[in-house]
C-alpha cells in the first residue's frame, strides 16, 4: 500500500463520487477506480458500498478513512517541518476568506514581508472548509477563516470576535430612523447572505443568529461573495448582515448600522497544522497581536487563545 492509495481513497470518501474525486485529483476516472479496487484487494476488505448513491463508506471504510486522514496529515506536517528546520526553503502559503481582507490582514501581510524579507509569501483565497483540507494536504501553511471547526490535525487560534452590522441601501427607512438595529427589525426585509457555496460558511452563521432568537427572515437570497451582496444592497434588493470591518469599504450607496446584541459576532480564526511550531508561524502570530494592540482593536489575548 502506498501513500497515493490513501490520497485517492480519501478524495473518493470525501467527495462521495468517483467523477468529482477524479476532478479534484486531476486524473481520469478509470485509473482512480482501478486504484481503489487495488487498495481493497491489498487490504482484503470492501471500503465502499458500491450500490449506494452517493457513495457510502462501509463500517470498515469509516475506520480506514479516520486513520488515513491522520496519516496523510502527519506526512504533510513532516514534509513541511523538515523543510523549515533544514532551512531548505523559507516560504509560507496563506489561505484566507475574502471578508478578512477588509480588516487587518493586508497590513499583517505587508508588515510580515517587511520584517521577514527572506520568506517567500503566497496568498490563496479559500473557504474555511477548503483551508482545512489545504492545510492537511500541505498546500498552505496557515489559514484565516471564520468557522469554528474541529479537527485533531489542525490547531486553531481565535484572534478576535468581530461584531456583525447591518448593511442597508442609502435612504432605507430603518437606516434613517434607527441608529442601532435589532435582528427583529429586519425580518421583513430580503436577507442577502454569502457565500452561497461551499457550506457551511459565514451565511450559516448569519442564518443561525436569526434561528437562535426564534426569528425567520421573510426571504433569503444567497449570493457567491460579499461584493455581490453589497452591490445588491446598494441596488435596493435587500439588506445584509456583514462583519464590521466592512466599514472600511466606504461605499456611498450603502449605509451601515450597528446591532443591539453584543453576542452577534463572527470570529476571525487562524489555523495551522497541529504539529507545526515553526519560527515563521510563531512570528506571524506575534505580529498579529502587536498590530491589534497598535490599532487598539479588542482581541482574544494570547494567554486566552481558543483552539
Amino acid at each position: 500500500m502506498e501513500l497515493r492509495h490513501l490520497r485517492y481513497f480519501v478524495a473518493v470518501a470525501e467527495e462521495r463520487n468517483f467523477t468529482r474525486a477524479a476532478q479534484r485529483l486531476h486524473i481520469a476516472q478509470p485509473p482512480l477506480s482501478r486504484q481503489i479496487q487495488q487498495l481493497e484487494e491489498i487490504l482484503g476488505v470492501q471500503l465502499f458500498e458500491r450500490n449506494s448513491r452517493p457513495l457510502k463508506l462501509t463500517e470498515t471504510g469509516k475506520f480506514f478513512y479516520a486513520h488515513a486522514v491522520q496519516l496523510l496529515a502527519q506526512t504533510s506536517e513532516l514534509e513541511s517541518m523538515t523543510r523549515r528546520v533544514g532551512n531548505i526553503e523559507r516560504s509560507m502559503s496563506v489561505g484566507f476568506v475574502a471578508s478578512t481582507l477588509y480588516g487587518l490582514l493586508p497590513k499583517i501581510i505587508r508588515r510580515f514581508r517587511d520584517e521577514n524579507p527572506t520568506v517567500e509569501l503566497s496568498l490563496h483565497e479559500l473557504s474555511t472548509m477548503d483551508q482545512m483540507r489545504a492545510l492537511k494536504d500541505g498546500r498552505i501553511d496557515v489559514g484565516f477563516g471564520r468557522l469554528r471547526l474541529e479537527d485533531a490535525n489542525i490547531r486553531r487560534v481565535v484572534l478576535r470576535e468581530e461584531k456583525m452590522i447591518v448593511a442597508f441601501p442609502v435612504g432605507h427607512p430603518l437606516a434613517l430612523s434607527k441608529p442601532v438595529c435589532a435582528l427583529r427589525d429586519v425580518i421583513n426585509e430580503t436577507l442577502i447572505v454569502y457565500p452561497k457555496t461551499p457550506r457551511p460558511s459565514y451565511a450559516d452563521q448569519v442564518l443561525a443568529a436569526f434561528k437562535d432568537r426564534g426569528l425567520e427572515p421573510r426571504k433569503v437570497y444567497e449570493v457567491r461573495e460579499i461584493q455581490i451582496a453589497l452591490g445588491l444592497v446598494a441596488a435596493g434588493e435587500g439588506i445584509s448582515i456583514v462583519p464590521s470591518s466592512v466599514y472600511g469599504l466606504k461605499r456611498d450607496d450603502v449605509s451601515y448600522r450597528e446591532l443591539d446584541d453584543p453576542t452577534l459576532v463572527s470570529p476571525i480564526i487562524m489555523s495551522m497544522r497541529a504539529m507545526d511550531e515553526s519560527r515563521d508561524i510563531r512570528e506571524m502570530l506575534e505580529l498579529i497581536y502587536r498590530l491589534y494592540d497598535e490599532a487598539q482593536i479588542p482581541h482574544v489575548a494570547p494567554a486566552e487563545k481558543g483552539q
